[in-house]
């Protein structure tokens, strides 16, 4: 039942529509809309910014505080005190496990991080120089094809069993992408290793030379896959609820949100912010640039600063600039890049400018040197988010189908043509 109801009143003397009002356990308080079609009206909100697509419990986001919690869990805790897998195990299942429980789910993650072997001659098909999202969108939405044992969406086993495969087996095909766009052999996956060591171990050894991977590098990446794991209702979780609200199988479902992650306005923010120091191209160039950004004329924009939802700060940038520092000092690199960028966080952190529009350091920012640092060349950047938003992408998956749901179908307003003949072609 809802605690209040709002009234619609559309022209003079109708009687007032009442529409519902429901109250979560955080956030705005939401009008249910869902019965004013019946009244010969519907609403338009373009890019849904007012609109809530489906009722959640598993992310909260206020963007004004900035605020964000995993099942009621911040994201700096998390990402300070946990690890990737048990937040994907929070996430999937509403609680943090107990001993017992995280060690099968490791284990179950562990066990399936192999693809299919015939998977080798599927990659064998791409140009070496295609992107590896093209590579990775690809892949993915052919599992179906190779897992079609446990597709039944109806069977929560089968849910589980898919949701984990995802889960496993991504890092392979991330670092299969990557290791095929250089030449290199493919490294398969150890299950001695965790997941985030073991998908730097899959990126960057050889069969030839396998070193141990750095534990600073190992944390940071377990940082950003945490960071990045899931953000509510954005446009690539959006895009895998609709899909999925087709009854479409998960691996079709996953694909889809790489689809919608791919573009630039949404997974691209990091390596958009590696492309802008390019554009710099050096410390001194700096205040030409800065006067640029400040020019309300002028389209350049800083890429990095700021946030679209967070509009005080980032509360990930924090726990990653941690990681940054430590990567840096870990590695000792001195790149004129990376000094380029720890010179413009320096004049964002200080500059009345910046700091009286709270265009901050986001995460992006420090996940793209981060990534850098390491060796990450800047096609892979939004390969690893995806590889860190899966887990998001099948939580919120599983979330909508363990509840009663319709197929999505969004109204429109019309401003075509109205009906009218065909016209034969002498005619016209």
């Amino acid at each position: 039942m809802a605690d209040k109801k709002a009234q619609l009143t559309i022209g003079e003397g109708a009687a007032p529509l009442e529409l519902p009002i429901y109250s979560g356990t955080l956030g705005h308080d939401v009008i249910d809309v869902r019965n004013l079609i019946s009244s010969g009206y519907i609403t338009y909100d373009p890019g849904f910014m007012s609109t809530a697509s489906c009722e959640s419990k598993i992310t909260f986001i206020d963007g004004d505080k900035g605020i964000l919690l995993h099942r009621g869990y911040p994201i700096e805790e998390l990402a300070s005190k946990s690890d990737y897998l048990e937040t994907c195990y929070l996430l999937m299942h509403g609680e943090l496990p107990t001993k017992e429980q995280k060690d099968e789910f490791v284990g179950s993650i562990m066990r399936h991080t192999m693809v299919n072997e015939q998977l080798k001659s599927f990659l064998n098909g791409f140009r070496r120089d295609a992107h590896p999202m093209a590579v990775m969108c690809g892949i993915v939405g052919a599992l179906s094809a190779f897992y079609y044992d446990s597709l039944d969406n109806d069977n929560p086993r089968h849910r589980e069993i898919s949701a984990h495969r995802l889960i496993s087996k991504m890092p392979t095909i991330a670092a299969m992408a990557y290791k095929y766009s250089v030449g290199q052999p493919i490294m398969y996956p150890r299950n001695d290793l965790g997941y985030a060591e073991n998908f730097l171990h899959m990126m960057f050894n050889t069969p030839a030379e396998i070193k141990p991977i750095s534990p600073v590098l190992t944390r940071a990446m377990e940082r950003i896959l945490i960071l990045h794991a899931d953000h509510e209702q954005n446009a690539s979780t959006s895009t895998v609820r609709l899909v999925g609200s087709t009854g479409a199988n998960p691996f079709a479902c996953i694909a889809s949100g790489i689809a919608a992650l791919w573009g630039p306005a949404h997974g691209g923010a990091n390596e958009a912010v590696l492309l802008m120091l390019d554009e710099i191209g050096d410390v001194s160039n700096i205040d030409k640039f800065i006067a640029k950004a400040k020019d309300k004329n002028d389209p350049f924009k800083l890429m990095g600063f700021g946030h679209r939802v967070y509009k005080n700060f980032d509360p990930r940038a924090q726990v990653m600039k941690q990681s940054c520092d430590e990567v840096l000092s870990e590695l000792g690199i001195h790149d004129p890049q990376l000094e380029l960028a720890m010179k413009l966080e320096e004049i964002a952190l200080n500059d009345s400018y910046f700091k009286d529009r709270n265009l901050y350091p986001n995460v992006d920012f420090y996940s793209g040197i981060i990534l850098k640092a390491m060796g990450i060349p800047t096609s892979m950047f939004t390969v690893i988010f995806a590889m860190s938003r899966t887990v998001g992408w099948i939580s919120h998956w599983m979330e909508m189908l363990s509840e009663p749901h319709k197929i999505s179908r969004p109204r429109q307003l019309y401003t075509g043509a109205t009906q009218r003949e065909y016209v034969p072609m002498d005619k016209r």
